[in-house]
């Protein structure tokens, strides 16, 4: 996708977005703990399909089991398994997580790269994980780590358009100055958390809402939501 250079206008009103988030939610920041960039790897690799909050529940026995890339690369598994279990596919993330190790190890000597075309050859990482890595192991703007929030809350605010996540991150990386990459991840996300919600909106407390495209933001701001499709339909169907 070729991302067209922005207008004036547009990169002005995204960098308004941006002041307002940071003074309304000045305390966002990667919510995965982490002592160094090994442990972030792992952290993100865990964070799939999974929350935060889960995983920070069980970093600590598996960084205290195998606190380096090497111990890692060595483990067996179904201890491996066992620890992860609770994050949700646990297989899948355990082969990334190990294999991960094994590549930090043979190719990097137990060392995270600083390069983002390193990082994304490693398994179990994209560029998603390796922007956060980047930003916040090393404080290294190669990107903006998209997830489903970034995703959700760009959407909304039109700062961004479409449902893939490489898109939509390069549309946000030529509205936005390369500085404020990370910070721009830290703040989509907690605000998606805090008051973008998914479901429920509090369009009513948005810091935005002036700067908002959202075509439904008015509804919630009111509380009289729209109605879902399939809540239309059933009502329909009993008409």
């Amino acid at each position: 996708m070729k991302v067209r250079r922005p207008p004036p206008a547009e990169v002005k009103r995204a960098a308004q977005i941006l002041d307002r988030l940071e003074k309304a939610h000045p305390e966002a920041t990667c919510a995965l703990h982490y002592r160094n960039a090994f442990e972030l790897v792992a952290a993100t690799i865990l964070s799939a399909q999974c929350t935060d909050e889960r995983v920070n529940m069980v970093t600590p026995a598996l960084f205290k089991r195998y606190p380096t890339p090497a111990a890692l690369a060595r483990a067996v598994p179904a201890e491996v398994e066992e620890i992860i279990r609770s994050t949700g596919f646990f297989r899948a993330k355990t082969k990334s997580l190990m294999g991960c190790a094994r590549a930090l190890v043979e190719t990097h000597g137990g060392d995270v790269p600083r390069e983002l075309q390193a990082l994304v050859k490693l398994p179990g990482i994209g560029r998603k994980t390796a922007n956060v890595v980047l930003g916040h192991a090393y404080d290294i703007a190669e990107g903006v780590a998209v997830d489903t929030h970034v995703l959700r809350v760009s959407n909304r605010l039109g700062i961004a358009k479409g449902d893939d996540p490489i898109q939509v991150e390069q549309q946000l990386m030529a509205l936005v100055p390369q500085p404020r990459w990370t910070r721009t991840t830290d703040l989509l996300i907690f605000h998606g958390r805090k008051i973008c919600d998914a479901r429920r909106p509090l369009c009513g407390q948005c810091p935005v809402f002036d700067l908002c495209r959202w075509k439904h933001r008015q509804a919630y701001a009111l509380g009289a939501p729209p109605r879902r499709k399939a809540a239309a339909r059933r009502a329909r169907a009993r008409a």
